[in-house]
């Protein structure tokens, strides 16, 4: 029988979430030697306090200002859908001739679905975005200067936002953490977001690509609302009836 406070077990849920991506129920109860609808209750109150979203039979954790997944770990998970979402989003290119790709898994899969058989110039703070099309022929890469963040190994500070605030840029595919109805996109970091806000400035147009799980998932900071986009790029995982919530607010929903 577990002697845990409730407090503590919840802690040591959240600390296995992040450790492992994903708890499941039944594990859980196993684990803890407790019963499943005490799980589920404690599921429950996490997500109420913003720590994990529940899903069918567990959780995975939310990120938040004490927490981020790295890049190593987002390349892991869900990567089938990332992979559609990406290929859909590249599509969304039109006549763009300058384009900003955001720090992130996502992103990157873009900037490499991207078409390599016209001109074209992405501005990015990623390191792994620049690398990927560094010697992509008709592609011309401006990386943006500034402190480099260990996790996402994506530059940020004055020195990122300065720059982007000299450009006037056709499309700019952002990445988040979270975005909901209610709270926009958001983002652990306030350095990150500083970079974010920036670049939707300095954008004609501005898609957001993602998967399911960012949606309804809260961060720390809020960098744009749902209105500010032009499309919305995700897949079917995301229910028909949420996807037209956020239409209705603005952007172009596609699920793919």
């Amino acid at each position: 029988m577990d002697t845990r406070t409730a407090e503590e077990r919840r802690h040591e849920i959240v600390r296995l979430a992040r450790a492992t991506g994903s708890v499941d129920v039944t594990a859980l109860a196993a684990g803890l030697g407790v019963a499943k609808e005490t799980v589920r209750r404690d599921l429950r109150a996490l997500e109420d306090h913003g720590l994990v979203r529940r899903t069918h039979g567990g959780a995975y954790p939310v990120e938040s200002a004490g927490f981020e997944t790295t890049l190593a770990f987002r390349a892991t998970s869900h990567v089938p859908e990332k992979r559609r979402v990406a290929a859909a989003a590249a599509e969304l290119l039109g006549d763009a001739e300058t384009v900003f790709v955001d720090e992130g898994f996502t992103p990157r899969l873009i900037a490499e679905a991207l078409p390599r058989d016209r001109p074209l110039t992405v501005v990015t703070a990623s390191l792994p975005v620049a690398g990927a099309l560094a010697e992509a022929g008709d592609t011309s890469v401006l990386l943006l200067g500034g402190r480099v963040r260990s996790g996402t190994l994506a530059t940020v500070d004055h020195w990122t936002t300065k720059m982007l605030a000299g450009f006037v840029i056709d499309l700019a595919y952002i990445g988040a953490n979270g975005i909901s109805r209610e709270h926009g996109l958001t983002t652990p970091d306030p350095a990150v977001s500083e970079v974010k806000t920036q670049a939707i400035r300095a954008a004609r147009r501005t898609v957001f690509a993602g998967t399911h799980t960012k949606f309804g998932a809260v961060s720390f900071c809020r960098f744009a609302e749902v209105g500010a986009l032009e499309a919305i790029v995700t897949s079917t995982l995301l229910p028909t009836a949420e996807a037209h919530r956020y239409s209705l607010l603005g952007p172009q929903v596609i699920r793919v």
